[in-house]
């Protein structure tokens, strides 16, 4: 029997077991199914092939999908990232386009710059100024367009009015079985 000395001065004996054998067991076809983790393997390595395939397929997919994208809202231009018409007064962006195309900015403008450019529009166009894309005059001046309706005869008139009939004047009422649908007119 050996003995180990331990520090504190005990001592353990542990036994010699070198002798005993067992003859009668040398190998236990128990313990694993050979062909049973070879097809676990097998199984496993094409899954693992399936998947990788697949995730390859996905992010192919990912990268079409990625350049027929839009940029995203911090790699577009200034003008492109306002929002859509109409925006607010004295917001960025906020403008005004005229009759003749001029485009008038007025973000940082007070609300009532609006007005004031659009009735110096509206001047202009009366004043006889203001003309077209094609360059024909928008409008003419109050005084010349007096004269040229009293030169043309006057304004156009109807010849006969023709008088309304009792039915124009009629008054829808849904009856209690038509579950508020309307059916026809009632003449009062």
């Amino acid at each position: 029997m050996t003995q180990k000395e331990k520090s504190d001065g005990h001592k353990t004996e542990t036994p010699d077991v070198s002798h005993i054998r067992n003859v009668e067991v040398t190998h236990e076809t128990s313990d694993i199914n050979v062909r049973g983790a070879l097809t676990f393997a097998v199984v496993l390595g094409l899954a693992i092939a399936a998947i990788s395939l697949g995730m390859w397929l996905l992010f192919r997919y990912f990268n079409v999908k990625e350049v027929e994208r839009k940029p995203g809202p911090m790699a577009l231009q200034q003008k492109e990232r306002l929002p859509p018409e109409p925006r607010l007064q004295a917001a960025p962006g906020f403008e005004v386009k005229l009759q003749d195309g001029h485009i008038e900015k007025l973000q940082l403008e007070p609300p009532q710059a609006e007005y004031r450019v659009l009735k110096e529009q509206w001047e202009r166009a009366l004043r006889g100024e203001l003309k077209d894309q094609a360059g024909n005059p928008v409008g003419i001046p109050i005084d010349q367009a007096i004269d040229q309706i009293i030169a043309g005869g006057g304004l156009p008139t109807k010849a006969a009015i023709a008088p309304k009939k009792l039915e124009d004047y009629a008054i829808s009422l849904p009856t209690a079985s038509s579950s508020g649908r309307e059916t026809g007119k009632k003449v009062q």
